[in-house]
């Protein structure tokens, strides 16, 4: 055990140092606007999160946490600190969330493994036939992003950020340096496409949720709910029509799949179709951070902008429970993408798209808005935590 003074180092699309105080403080804050609502009537109470740690998995076990008072399972795969080396923020901010949630009385059990693995599914099956109550579980919510997956056929695949039929040139922000220029990227071949959906696509939501079932850890009315972006036409070529997009159109088949399922239990399954947030996983996509850079400012504006535990909040407030029912739009998702969407928020994008550049992007842009968003995904920027002070880089997770 050793204390450092633990500053941000950023690389790219990723920061590669994390604050642990600085996440727990950001989980906090999450928990602090949950708190600020209503108790969400006839919410979950036994809730499995399989990609718990960060982005939306990570509210959404707030959310059920603290706005349902339920019990949680957090599956994912981070490392803690060690030595001089801080942990990765998915690891700090389950340490964080673990902390509030012993305060608060509220079991939380996680599992740091391979979610991927026919092995840690029997783990967490174990784990919810022993530590859950009732030994069962009402909510499964599938949140994975990784970019490879070692499939059941022992063949490790990779994903990739390409578009298809054609390649694809666009506009771009560099957020490193702050300059608007173009990016082009080349065509992905058919390897590329069936690799990416084996990653990111529903497979291995169906492998969870037939173990789940197999087990008979499933109650009578359970739901499960994957999480998918579609955007807007500038991000097609890459995102919906691209490999990302592909992957996704196998997720939405396998929520038809697994919704056949979870009849037999009178429950349901769905994916729904979030807002564009930043995360360690968008940062990475290619003319996302320009497009929501832009966005920000917009919605800001309107006073309809949210991050990922506003929206999740009114997902389960809105869509799943308080006697709501779900509405689906044609292709049968939900959207709480949808001020997002909105025509007058689109238009207002992109009237701007042909008039940013780097001269004019300060006046155009909420940058700074998306900087923030960016370093607290890494415990960075939080107000109360004094960067210079040596902390602890190792924590540890106990069940609460």
């Amino acid at each position: 055990m050793s204390q450092q003074v633990v500053k941000p180092r950023v690389r790219g699309f990723i920061c590669i140092t994390s604050h642990p105080d600085g996440c727990a403080a950001a989980v906090r804050e999450q928990i602090a606007y949950v708190k600020s609502r209503q108790p969400i009537e006839g919410g979950p109470k036994s809730v499995l999160v399989i990609g718990a740690s960060t982005g939306y998995g990570l509210s959404s076990r707030i959310s059920a946490a603290f706005g349902s008072g339920a019990a949680t399972l957090g599956v994912f795969f981070e490392r803690n600190g060690e030595g001089d080396k801080p942990g990765s923020p998915g690891w700090y901010n389950t340490a964080g969330f673990h902390a509030e949630a012993k305060k608060a009385g509220l079991k939380a059990v996680s599992i740091n493994g391979d979610a991927f693995s026919a092995e840690l599914k029997t783990q967490v099956i174990d784990a919810i036939k022993s530590k859950m109550p009732g030994g069962k579980i009402d909510l499964v919510v599938y949140s994975l992003a990784s970019p490879r997956r070692t499939a059941p056929d022992g063949v490790t695949y990779k994903s990739v950020l390409k578009p298809t039929g054609a390649p694809f040139h666009a506009k771009n922000l560099d957020t490193d340096r702050k300059v608007v220029n173009d990016v082009t990227l080349e065509t992905a071949s058919a390897d590329d496409i069936a690799q990416t959906v084996k990653v990111m696509g529903g497979e291995d939501w169906e492998l969870w949720m037939n173990a789940l079932d197999g087990a008979g850890v499933l109650k009578e009315g359970c739901q499960t709910v994957a999480y998918s972006y579609i955007g807007p036409r500038v991000t097609w070529p890459i995102y919906k029509d691209g490999t990302i997009g592909k992957a996704k159109e196998d997720l939405e088949r396998a929520g038809r799949k697994i919704d056949s399922l979870m009849k037999l239990h009178r429950g349901r399954a769905f994916v729904s179709v979030n807002k564009a947030v930043v995360t360690q996983a968008s940062s990475a996509i290619p003319v996302v951070p320009l497009y929501v850079s832009l966005l920000f400012k917009i919605m800001k504006a309107k006073g309809t902008h949210e991050g990922c535990i506003e929206q999740i909040q009114r997902l389960f407030e809105k869509q799943m429970y308080n006697g709501n029912a779900l509405d689906f739009d044609e292709n049968g998702r939900v959207r709480i993408d949808d001020w997002e969407m909105s025509a007058d928020v689109q238009k207002a994008v992109f009237d701007l798209w042909p008039q940013v550049t780097t001269e004019t992007f300060d006046a155009h842009a909420d940058f700074a808005g998306y900087q923030t968003d960016f370093m607290k995904n890494f415990g960075f920027g939080l107000a109360g935590i004094d960067y210079e002070a040596p902390t602890e880089v190792e924590r540890t997770l106990e069940d609460a």
